[in-house]
């Protein structure tokens, strides 16, 4: 039926659309198509006006197409509305399990200092506004006075903006002096003007993905724990939307995998429980918890 092939190709728009790496196989397995019918919705995406990607043997649906802006601009929920729902819970309590879950996850993701300054909320919303329009019609344009934490400057910065990030507080950016893809934060920049000129690297730019530790990059590393009953609950308290990455063991402790940008947000989680976690992988993991041990106990010896 006509009905379960749109089904089918809803399901597989959320599953390309997530902050994960599926091979076809992973995705015709998940979904229960053939491979024939894989490519024949991936050929029905392009035809469609999204913007599909592939890196390697993994596919993906920008973020950046056209009907995910649509889409956002329905639902998302607007500065004033954010504000006025933590103020209501704040006013409720935060005794109830799910409120506290709520207030937890608008704080994670966004910055109620900015949001509650009226004139620098009025501005971010226009230099958004501004940077919506140049996205759409693909121009480059100027940010006036950009403040860098990382270089400590203060700088203009021209740039081609093709994605937001971060419930629309940050943007992605392809900077033409570098040569490189960054993400710059609305709030820190005096301004942004348009221009009338067009994208000229677009093949260059690349998607940012963000993890629920809510570190962002251009790729993934895939991580293995096994955790107790006291870092699961934490995890899921801290950060509810990683329940989808527990599986329930016979002996009672909880595996998890997910996908990360940065060892940071993971092992300070690891690190802080480390008597609870036992880390399976990757590599990478297992050398930057060591490191950060090796280096503790040094300090503790001097």
């Amino acid at each position: 039926m006509r009905h379960d092939h749109l089904k089918r190709e809803l399901e597989l728009i959320l599953l390309l659309a997530q902050n994960k790496q599926y091979g076809v196989g992973e995705i015709c397995a998940k979904l229960g198509i053939s491979r024939r019918s894989f490519y024949y919705y991936i050929d029905f995406f392009e035809q469609a006006g999204f913007n599909v990607e592939k890196n390697g043997r993994f596919y993906s649906l920008s973020r950046s197409s056209e009907f995910f802006h649509k889409l956002y601009e329905l639902v998302q929920l607007r500065e004033d509305e954010v504000v006025t729902m933590r103020r209501l819970i704040e006013d409720v309590g935060l005794e109830n399990s799910t409120l506290k879950a709520l207030y937890h996850r608008l704080d994670r993701f966004y910055d109620f200092k900015i949001l509650e300054d009226e004139h620098l909320q009025r501005r971010v919303m226009e230099m958004r506004s501004v940077m919506y329009d140049a996205i759409k019609h693909r121009r480059v344009v100027r940010i006036v006075g950009y403040s860098s934490p990382s270089s400590h400057t203060v700088t203009d910065r021209v740039v081609e903006p093709f994605m937001f990030l971060n419930n629309n507080r940050d943007v992605r950016c392809y900077e033409l002096s570098s040569g490189k893809n960054k993400t710059f934060r609305l709030s820190r920049m005096v301004d942004v003007k348009k221009t009338d000129k067009p994208w000229e690297n677009e093949h260059q730019h690349r998607q940012a993905y963000t993890d629920f530790f809510s570190f962002s990059g251009e790729r993934t590393m895939r991580v293995t724990l096994v955790m107790g009953q006291l870092s699961h609950n934490l995890m899921l308290e801290e950060y509810p939307e990683s329940a989808a990455c527990f599986v329930r063991q016979d002996d009672g402790r909880w595996f998890f995998r997910a996908d990360v940008c940065s060892y940071l947000g993971v092992g300070r989680f690891i690190l802080g429980l480390y008597d609870d976690v036992e880390v399976l992988g990757d590599d990478g993991l297992k050398e930057y918890v060591a490191t950060k041990l090796q280096s503790w106990y040094n300090n503790l010896k001097k």
